[in-house]
């Protein structure tokens, strides 16, 4: 079942949203171009496709950098970009269901967790993740004989909405629950503060949607995914 709502939903332009509400303070660029810090992540946004805001974007970026787009509608832009990766991703939304941590210690993450958590995201790939990630919100964990087995983080925080990212656990750790222990744990944490999770997932991870789905959470609508790089 897919989620309906209103049109021109703060969801159907999240990085927008974000960027000019509660992460204001972190983006880079105008009203024609924003990004995130390229040490946070690579995500960035423009009101529409007009040549201008491209041209605003292109300004931001350095030729190793990347911008990643989450749009409505498909990605076709001016020469100045190549398409690095187009696929689309399902956004879902929802209140997890609340899964016992079973004596198992859910821990805080922080900035001396960062070598542990670049490692276990570079091994499991749940995304874009960089040495300041963890800067976007909480970041929960749960380490098995000292070694970080497991852990999820809030990312983008459209206004009323927060992301939940990261979600990753080591291969060897599999099978435990862990993953809907913390989905659980970062849920409680985001509807304390009065907003709604949500969460973004390729359209081809079919085992992570119906996990998604068990544990309570809808598609809301299908977004594009744009990986852009500047022509040299």
């Amino acid at each position: 079942m897919t989620v309906r709502d209103a049109p021109n939903h703060p969801l159907d332009h999240p990085i927008w949203t974000a960027l000019t509400t509660t992460h204001q303070s972190l983006a880079e660029g105008d009203a024609r171009a924003r990004r995130y810090p390229t040490e946070i992540t690579p995500f960035a946004a423009m009101p529409d496709m007009s040549a201008e805001n491209f041209a605003a974007l292109g300004a931001l970026m350095s030729p190793e950098d990347i911008a990643v787009l989450f749009t409505p509608d498909a990605v076709n832009p001016p020469g100045e970009f190549k398409v690095v990766l187009a696929d689309t991703g399902e956004q879902m939304i929802g209140t997890p269901v609340e899964t016992p941590a079973n004596g198992v210690d859910i821990v805080a993450l922080g900035v001396d967790d960062v070598p542990d958590m670049l490692e276990l995201t570079a091994l499991t790939k749940p995304g874009p993740f960089s040495a300041r990630t963890h800067e976007l919100g909480a970041f929960l964990g749960i380490r098995v004989d000292g070694k970080l087995a497991a852990m999820i983080g809030e990312r983008m925080k459209p206004a009323g909405y927060t992301e939940i990212t990261a979600v990753c656990v080591h291969p060897s750790c599999r099978g435990r629950g862990y993953g809907q222990m913390l989905l659980s744990a970062i849920s409680r944490k985001i509807l304390a503060r009065g907003e709604i999770p949500f969460l973004h997932v390729f359209t081809s991870n079919h085992s992570a949607i119906a996990l998604y789905k068990r544990q309570g959470m809808e598609i809301r609508r299908r977004l594009h995914v744009t990986v852009l790089k500047k022509n040299t």
